[in-house]
């Protein structure tokens, strides 16, 4: 089960000034959920779209589709109608042991309603193929259009620059070889999902690192237990962790302890739990942390709980929890009622 905390109010952009000006307020960027995929081989995109333009719905996104990638198929979505337009390739493909001369140059989904408050996933599949060069991204410019703005996210960066410095930077994906595991990629403007990775590795989604995720083994019959591991912000903005899951229990929580007088006391943040830039945030027993409830088993030491965290701006990120044997410190989670 996925818990997520509400949206802060997207900032709006004061009267008289540019859409340039109100995109670098910090807003997040579209980007994609996946931000890896192997040449030769069918990828599902998922593009993410964070916000409107200039605090207005947007009501059509535009996809350009780039040399390298074929056989694209939208995914239909409610309330909004797709439309494809072809163009004919400078030269042919082979698909299946098939020429392919013509695809997909642009999908366009519009007649919807998404507001600027508001948070949706627009989808494609299609085939990466070997013309695309492996260890570089390729990048699919996307548009947002609103009703008397847009918002475009179409520039690509040289070769070396360093996305950051663009303002409005296409979505990437990085491109491995046929042959390589799909391994973990960083994105430098965030909201990709990266793969799992064990206690003691760090894990990378845009500009945070998320360090040896861990968790502690339960006595039989507790219904919570709590996750902790350490987070930090290498970017300029700040991030927030709204929420996220387990596959050991039902709700998923971010929660702060703290002393009240003489009293320890525990509540669920209900904005999620900021990362400030430059700052690393501690979840630790006895101080901020995520909770597991409604345990579906006890914890013993040496599981391994896969999960998920998700951010405001850098998106979910999967990770796994090492399970640590019951010692006298800190909380015990096995031991709190709700």
């Amino acid at each position: 089960m996925l818990t997520i905390f509400p949206r802060r109010p997207a900032l709006r952009a004061l009267a008289g000034l540019s859409l340039v000006s109100s995109a670098q307020t910090g807003f997040a960027h579209a980007t994609f959920e996946n931000g890896q995929a192997a040449q030769n081989s069918t990828y599902k995109a998922v593009i993410r779209i964070p916000h409107g333009c200039e605090g207005q719905a947007t009501h059509t996104v535009r996809v350009t589709i780039p040399d390298g990638v074929i056989a694209v198929k939208p995914m239909p979505k409610a309330g909004w109608t797709v439309q494809t337009t072809k163009t004919t390739y400078a030269k042919p493909y082979t698909l299946y042991g098939r020429e392919v001369k013509e695809g997909v140059s642009e999908i366009v989904w519009s007649g919807g309603q998404l507001g600027d408050d508001q948070y949706d996933e627009f989808v494609f599949q299609a085939r990466m193929t070997d013309r695309l060069p492996a260890q570089q991204d390729v990048h699919i410019p996307v548009v947002q259009e609103c009703a008397t703005a847009k918002v475009s996210w179409t520039q690509i960066p040289a070769g070396g620059q360093d996305p950051h410095a663009l303002k409005f930077p296409a979505p990437g994906i990085r491109i491995v070889a046929a042959n390589q595991q799909v391994a973990q990629h960083q994105h430098h403007h965030g909201a990709q999902a990266a793969p799992a990775a064990s206690a003691g590795q760090v894990i990378r989604i845009g500009d945070l690192e998320i360090t040896a995720p861990w968790s502690r083994a339960t006595p039989g019959g507790a219904k919570v237990a709590g996750g902790f591991m350490r987070i930090t912000n290498k970017g300029q903005m700040p991030d927030r962790l709204i929420g996220g899951s387990a596959e050991i229990s039902g709700v998923f929580e971010v929660h702060e302890m703290r002393m009240e007088g003489n009293i320890m006391r525990m509540r669920a943040l209900e904005k999620g739990l900021e990362i400030k830039p430059g700052e690393t945030v501690e979840l630790k027993p006895g101080g901020y942390h995520v909770m597991f409830i409604d345990l579906k088993k006890p914890l013993k030491a040496g599981d391994i709980v896969k999960g998920t965290l998700v951010f405001e701006k850098a998106g979910k990120v999967e990770v796994t929890y090492t399970v640590q044997a019951m010692s006298g410190g800190g909380h015990d989670h096995g031991q709190h009622r709700h």
